[in-house]
C-alpha cells in the first residue's frame, strides 16, 4: 500500500494577527501558493503568507477531521498549539521547502 501525505497547516500574516487553517496533500506547493497570493480568498485578502504550524497525516479523513477540530478552537487554544510546536512563531516557509 502506498503511503499518502496530507497536512493540516496554519498560515498567518506578517504581524501574526490573523490565522488561517487549511488541509493539503502537498504542503510545499500550498505554502508557495499562499506565500505568493496565488489562491484567491481569505489568505490573499488578509496577507496570510507565512506558515507557522503543520501536522502530517497518512489518511485524508484524519486530516479533514483535525482541520475541522482546530477551526472550532478559540484563538488562545490555537496560539498555545502553535507555541508548543513553534515557540517563537518563526515563519517556516523556507524550512518546509527544504524539509519536504
Amino acid at each position: 500500500m502506498k503511503d499518502h501525505n496530507y497536512f493540516i497547516y496554519m498560515m498567518t500574516n506578517k504581524n501574526r494577527s490573523v490565522l488561517y487553517i487549511g488541509v493539503t496533500n502537498d504542503l510545499r506547493r500550498r505554502v508557495y501558493e499562499h506565500g505568493n497570493s496565488l489562491i484567491p480568498g481569505f489568505t490573499q485578502k488578509y496577507n496570510c503568507h507565512y506558515l507557522v504550524y503543520y501536522e502530517h497525516f497518512q489518511n485524508i479523513n484524519d486530516a479533514n477531521d483535525r482541520e475541522k477540530e482546530l477551526k472550532k478552537w478559540r484563538r488562545e487554544k490555537k496560539e498555545n498549539l502553535i507555541r508548543g510546536f513553534n515557540p517563537e512563531w518563526r515563519f517556516l516557509n523556507s524550512e518546509i521547502y527544504e524539509a519536504l
